[in-house]
C-alpha cells in the first residue's frame, strides 16, 4: 500500500491509501478518487515529504499499530455500510433528493456525483457522506 497527499480542484489536501501509483492513475482517470470534503474529482497528488530513513545509529520512527489498525477498520465499516446500501450508479444525486423529498422509500444508497452535484445536495440539505475509501461500481469488479 501507498499513501498519496492529494489536492482537489478546490484546494482541499487529502490523504489516500492505493495498492501503487498505477492502481491511483486508473482509479483516478475513472472519477473513482474523490475529495472528501466537497467530492470533486479532479483530484492530483500534492507536494509530498519524502519518507526518509532514520539514520543508522537512531531508532527508525514507525507508524503507530494503532493508525494501521484505524485504517482496517474504517474499511471494514464501510464495507458493511456499502453491503447495506444499494447502489445506484449515476443516478445518486437524483436518488438522494427524491428519498429526502419523501417522493421514495428511505434506505441508505452509494453512486457516483459530480461535484455540482454534490454541492447542489449540500446546499439543499440532503445529508450525503463521501465514501472514505474509492469504490468501483460493480459492474468493473471481478
Amino acid at each position: 500500500m501507498i499513501v498519496f497527499d492529494l489536492r482537489c480542484s478546490g484546494s482541499h489536501v487529502f490523504e489516500a491509501w492505493f495498492a501503487s501509483t498505477s492502481a491511483y492513475e486508473a482509479q483516478r482517470d475513472r472519477g473513482l478518487v474523490a475529495c472528501p470534503m466537497c467530492g470533486d474529482t479532479g483530484v492530483e497528488k500534492a507536494v509530498m515529504a519524502p519518507n526518509v530513513g532514520a539514520k543508522g545509529n537512531r531508532a527508525a520512527a514507525t507508524v503507530p499499530a494503532l493508525s494501521a489498525e484505524a485504517v482496517r477498520r474504517l474499511a471494514e465499516v464501510q464495507a458493511e455500510l456499502l453491503r447495506r446500501s444499494r447502489w445506484v450508479g449515476a443516478d445518486f444525486a437524483a436518488e438522494a433528493r427524491a428519498i429526502h423529498e419523501g417522493e421514495r422509500p428511505g434506505g441508505a444508497i452509494h453512486g457516483q456525483a459530480s461535484a455540482a452535484e454534490v454541492s447542489a445536495l449540500v446546499e439543499d440539505g440532503v445529508p450525503i457522506a463521501p465514501l472514505l475509501f474509492p469504490v468501483a461500481p460493480p459492474e468493473q469488479v471481478n
